[in-house]
């Protein structure tokens, strides 16, 4: 860019009110549903989540996108946690608890969950049922996410028969940190990450099938290293770097699991996926894995579709409805 020009925009910006500069990041609270709409689950009673003292804080909905048709939220501050359901109105009886990224500092709430409806649940008459965590920041138990995780899949296999599911094919896909997240779930679903306090947490936390895309899975030499430090903080000794290390949590009785990857991810490196695989296939874990040379991090569906990477949600639905339902435990 020529130096007069540099120049010139440096003084629009300077110039700039703040509001404006800042346009493409503002508060939109009211694009969630609202507690008590149909599609919007809580996971726990009012008041009644594992942890959780004082009132729970009023959830921070934020849009970074200016174009409507591509809408590009997060979420934070969420301390009651939920669901929001998106149904096919044709459910073939397929779920998917939808775990997005967002570095375990926020939770990104379309590109990695309302733009998989199209193919996922228009296309592919699957259920999905996007979650909306506890993130670690302010708090003392590192197992809050895989708290809500657990009790999340729980819920959704327990009101099967009211969503038209079939209990043996609830799955979880998570995206980047999600993917760490979904990796807890699919490692740890008999973990004791909270005190069971109702029907509810009678059933299994086990996913039948595990999709994991762009995965944080090692906090050691591939950690992604924001991931790692709001989780562990900026010095976690190696013992506890291996515990929330996914590849070193494999078991032999964790779902069938589904990897997808791009080479140039610049943010959460293939390695993590690498290992992961690595690790399944010493374990005896079915699972198959994708990894595409282009693609970058965090491109959820939104791919260039002259891309290889953009036949990831094809290629998922075919493994997904491949997987036989597995008896329940």
């Amino acid at each position: 860019m020529p130096r007069a020009v540099s120049l010139l925009l440096l003084a629009c910006l300077l110039a700039c009110p703040p509001s404006l500069l800042q346009a493409a990041e503002r508060s939109v609270p009211a694009t969630e549903p609202g507690p008590g709409d149909p599609d919007r689950i809580a996971l726990w009673p009012a008041g009644q989540v594992p942890g959780q003292t004082g009132a729970p804080r009023v959830p921070r909905v934020i849009e970074r996108s200016d174009d409507p048709a591509l809408p590009d939220r997060y979420i934070d501050d969420v301390d009651a946690p939920y669901l929001v359901a998106y149904r096919p109105p044709h459910p073939d009886g397929t779920a998917l608890l939808v775990i997005p990224g967002g570095g375990y500092q926020r939770i990104v709430l379309d590109k990695e969950g309302t733009a998989l409806v199209p193919a996922f649940v228009d296309r592919g008459a699957v259920t999905l049922f996007v979650l909306r965590y506890r993130l670690p920041a302010g708090r003392s138990d590192r197992q809050a996410a895989l708290a809500d995780a657990q009790r999340a899949l729980r819920l959704i296999r327990s009101q099967a028969a009211r969503w038209q599911l079939d209990p043996g094919r609830i799955g979880v896909i998570g995206f980047s940190a999600g993917g760490h997240v979904a990796a807890r779930l699919s490692t740890g679903f008999d973990l004791p990450a909270y005190p069971a306090g109702d029907a509810i947490d009678a059933h299994s936390a086990r996913p039948d099938f595990a999709l994991l895309l762009y995965p944080v899975i090692d906090m050691g030499a591939h950690a992604h290293g924001g991931s790692r430090a709001r989780l562990l903080g900026e010095h976690p000794d190696a013992a506890l770097a291996r515990q929330f290390s996914m590849q070193d949590q494999v078991r032999a009785d964790m779902p069938p699991t589904f990897l997808v990857h791009a080479q140039d991810d610049s943010v959460v490196s293939v390695h993590n996926s690498l290992v992961y695989y690595q690790a399944l296939l010493r374990s005896g874990v079915a699972t198959e894995m994708h990894l595409f040379a282009h693609g970058g991090h965090g491109f959820g569906v939104r791919i260039d579709p002259a891309l290889t990477t953009a036949q990831w949600p094809a290629l998922a639905l075919r493994w997904i409805h491949a997987q036989a339902p597995e008896p329940r435990r």
